[in-house]
């Protein structure tokens, strides 16, 4: 199975009736709607999700990007990042990384590696993003069984969803920051090519050196251990404790662009785009404590300092026709096809090489409302051709096919709303180079409900039961892999993932207020994790995938409230907490889950001026697994202005910000290098964003 293959699925699929617009969603996008959830079926109001949700659009956004979906999503509740150095950062969403949280683009997968491995990027940059969702909680198995931590959804323009007014519509944004003399530049514009047609095109740019960090390289536990060594008259031990201020080899340099047109009408749309992705970043090394040398004729394992050469071509397709019919109001097709490679560079050396050929497709049929009672059901497909190729290809050449149906339904019964959700998905893995193939059936369902307290108030109850089927990389590794310095074995016998999942919360939305609290448990039989072996292989330490029972519990809560008002400013209090606790069944801890955090700050908001200070305390964690060091905590305080010369009628703003100002250590617990690869120090940044 190659791409044109894939291609060839893809149009196979177009004779189906759905070239039509965004509809309802058209105006949910713009800024002056930011409580309108477009990432479901249907467009609802956040309060009425039986899910946790948030969003980043405007200055918001442009303020928090960073080079990595991850990193630019880690103030949210609930969410943290891997931080596998700046190029390369997936979400944490309750706990849950990799193969638990899908990674989409206008609802469509990123069709990359970087479920693969923690230092594979997400192939979709941040810059160019209009609007981003995060859901958490049973309404993202819609988006796939594997999504039971939850769903990004990054949207942009690329396929444009309506017609500039009376001249071409254009977004630029550039920025700097001064921690990796970051520059970035992006633009884009949307013009109508006469009667229904419009026109897009974007392009994007961004490079940075080495990132400066808040204090030593190694963190405290890895740096005592250098001294040891040090004293013992290793001097390449003693560099290494010495090490401070810069985190080697962490430089990125990332090119994006794309074209897209669309036929927009009345009655929908029909619109396709053609996008490049290119990116070439740097992987901290692990550190040697011991001198590089080898004696001779002693065979050694040192390389050259990793970097990773990434470059996808992406095609999409979407289209959606609205419907007079009193059943179906409106048929929605998204299709997606990419071509990935990248090469992991070992110095000089060209060492393994990745490529992904895939296609994903989802159809949608969205009922009418009827009575209060709305739904949609659907199907999707994702089809991938994973090939690894060089000495320490630590996966086998394999294929994987997904078939997937799925279902949500709503009913309003006065202040009661009561929401059910069912997926069924078929997935094969095979590998002709390993000998193996397997076949899995999952049949997942959610149920919930929601009791309206007053027009301001929401108190509600979810229960999930979800299977998913293990991954390629989860049953066939078997190898060294040296961007993350590991050498990683899979289980080819592993059985079917399953949890049931009970969530209950509160939200409350008035003139001067909000308020969100959620409680959340999730029981795993046969949960899939990656655990450090205590062992090496080839002087690399062995992480293996293994398979017993666990159990997550966790809280999120946010807020804000007024707290005075002055003229047209007014003062706003908010706050950000969660908490996570992760235990392996007879084992102990589960690896990587980030510590209690909390985070507030006070914002002052006008029509010309806004201004911000804030506070993020993160508890030490001490709940380790096996062979899994501790991670200090830290605080880190962050202030900010964006100023808009034309008021919020006109979308121009300049943000000037200043991020760990007091320059602290910071290291992400759920990050694979956390002990040698801190993130940034004291960063200032400048930001200057419009849209007209």
């Amino acid at each position: 199975m190659r791409l044109r293959t894939l291609l060839l699925a893809s149009v196979i699929m177009l004779p189906l009736p759905a070239f039509a617009a965004e509809g309802q969603q058209v105006d949910d996008l713009h800024e002056d709607a930011p409580e309108i959830i477009v990432t479901a079926p249907f467009s609802r109001d956040r309060q009425d999700l039986l899910t946790g949700t948030s969003v980043l659009r405007g200055e918001q956004l442009a303020s928090d990007i960073r080079m990595q979906i991850g990193d630019t999503l880690d103030d949210l509740p609930g969410v943290s990042a891997t931080s596998f150095g700046p190029g390369a950062s997936r979400p944490v969403l309750r706990g849950f990384q990799g193969e638990r949280v899908r990674v989409l683009t206008d609802g469509i997968g990123s069709i990359d590696v970087s479920n693969t491995s923690a230092d594979h990027a997400v192939a979709i940059d941040p810059i160019t993003a209009e609007r981003v969702e995060v859901l958490r909680g049973p309404q993202s198995l819609l988006f796939g069984s594997s999504a039971i931590g939850g769903v990004v959804n990054i949207i942009d323009r690329r396929i444009p969803r309506r017609l500039p007014t009376d001249h071409p519509h254009v977004d630029a944004i550039a920025s700097y920051g001064s921690a990796a003399d970051e520059r970035s530049i992006a633009g884009g514009f949307d013009v109508a090519a006469g009667g229904p047609i419009v026109l897009h095109a974007d392009a994007g740019y961004r490079k940075s050196g080495d990132l400066d960090i808040g204090g030593y390289l190694l963190a405290p536990e890895l740096r005592e251990h250098a001294l040891e060594h040090a004293a013992e008259g290793e001097e390449h031990a003693a560099e290494l404790a010495a090490a401070r201020g810069t985190l080697p080899n962490s430089a990125v340099r990332t090119t994006t662009g794309g074209v897209g047109a669309s036929v927009i009408t009345d009655r929908g749309t029909l619109g396709f785009s053609v996008g490049i992705y290119d990116s070439l970043y740097g992987i901290p090394d692990r550190p040697d404590l011991h001198a590089h040398e080898e004696e001779e004729g002693e065979e050694g394992h040192d390389h050259g300092a990793v970097r990773i050469d990434m470059r996808q071509v992406r095609y999409d397709m979407r289209g959606e026709l609205n419907f007079d019919s009193s059943l179906i109001e409106t048929v929605r097709l998204r299709l997606g096809a990419a071509d990935y490679k990248h090469t992991e560079l070992e110095g000089d050396e060209v060492g393994t090489r990745f490529f992904n050929e895939g296609v994903e497709g989802r159809l949608e049929l969205v009922q009418r409302e009827r009575d209060g009672w709305k739904g949609a059901v659907g199907g999707q497909f994702f089809l991938r051709d994973l090939r690894a190729i060089g000495a320490e290809a630590f996966v086998p050449a394999n294929e994987t096919e997904q078939y997937g149906l799925f279902a949500l339904q709503t009913l309003e019964l006065g202040a009661l709303t009561l929401e059910g959700a069912a997926r069924y998905e078929h997935q094969s893995v095979s590998s002709n180079e390993a000998g193996i193939s397997r076949s899995f059936n999952a049949l997942s369902g959610a149920a919930g409900a929601a009791f309206k307290l007053s027009d301001d108030w929401r108190l509600g109850v979810n229960l999930s039961r979800t299977v998913r089927a293990p991954s390629a990389e989860e049953l066939l590794s078997n190898g060294a892999h040296i961007a993350t310095q590991s050498f990683e074995i899979g289980d080819p016998t592993l059985r079917q993932e399953k949890s049931w999942g009970l969530e209950g919360f509160v939200r409350a939305d008035g003139e001067n207020y909000s308020l969100g609290a959620s409680v959340f448990a999730t029981r795993f039989d046969n949960y899939i994790y990656e655990a450090d072996a205590g062992i090496e292989i080839d002087e690399l330490p062995v992480f293996e995938y293994r398979q017993d029972d666990a159990r997550y519990f966790g809280v999120e809560l946010e807020g804000s409230v007024t707290v005075a008002r002055f003229g047209d400013t007014r003062i706003v209090a908010d706050a950000v907490a969660d908490y996570i606790r992760a235990t392996v069944k007879d084992v102990g801890p589960a690896p990587r889950i980030p510590p209690r955090r909390v985070l507030v700050g006070l914002e002052a908001q006008s029509t010309y001026i806004d201004s911000r200070i804030e506070t993020e305390w993160v508890d030490d964690q001490n709940r380790v697994a096996d062979f899994e060091t501790p991670t200090d905590g830290h605080q880190v305080l962050n202030a900010s202005v964006s100023w808009r010369p034309f008021g919020r009628e006109r979308s121009i703003a300049l943000m000037l910000s200043a991020n760990n100002i007091l320059d602290a250590d910071v290291r992400r617990h759920a990050s694979f290098l956390k002990d040698f690869a801190p993130l940034a120090g004291r960063d200032l940044r400048a930001t200057l964003k419009a849209s007209f």
